[in-house]
């Protein structure tokens, strides 16, 4: 399945299933390396994507509040709550829970950003996401 048609399948506000669904068949197709890079500050972490245009891929569940950063590009973003199409430069908070599925329609640079003092991405990776086996695939938790 191509990404445009796997565009024009997806609903306007999928659920938490139908994500888990695609993100089950994105698996079986060939995967696009997307590098991070990781910027650390007083109190924060800022993880940095670049994403290819083009590219379909879907998001960790963060177990906190944290902001999201498109400083460059042009991607629609689908969550069990609707479909936004954002375009650099733009920013939002997101709350705990959210699941999100991306389109890139140009080469996008997404980052996130979040209050820890917890440096040692490995320790980071468990403070800041929700293993996929503690998720309701049916349940919703507080997306935005």
């Amino acid at each position: 399945m191509n990404a445009p048609a796997i565009i024009e399948a997806m609903p306007a506000a999928p659920s938490r299933a139908q994500i888990q669904r695609l993100e089950d068949v994105m698996r079986e197709l060939p995967q696009v390396e997307i590098p991070p890079r990781h910027y650390f500050a007083a109190g924060l972490y800022a993880r940095e994507i670049t994403i290819p245009a083009g590219t379909v891929l879907t998001g960790k569940v963060h177990s906190a509040e944290h902001l999201n950063i498109v400083s460059q590009g042009d991607i629609t973003v689908w969550t069990e709550y609707g479909m936004k199409r954002v375009q650099a430069p733009f920013a939002m908070v997101s709350r705990p829970g959210t699941k999100r599925v991306g389109y890139a329609h140009t080469d996008t640079v997404w980052t996130t950003i979040h209050a820890t003092n917890e440096t040692d991405l490995e320790a980071l990776e468990r403070e800041l996401i929700v293993p996929d086996h503690l998720l309701e695939a049916e349940k919703p938790l507080c997306l935005g």
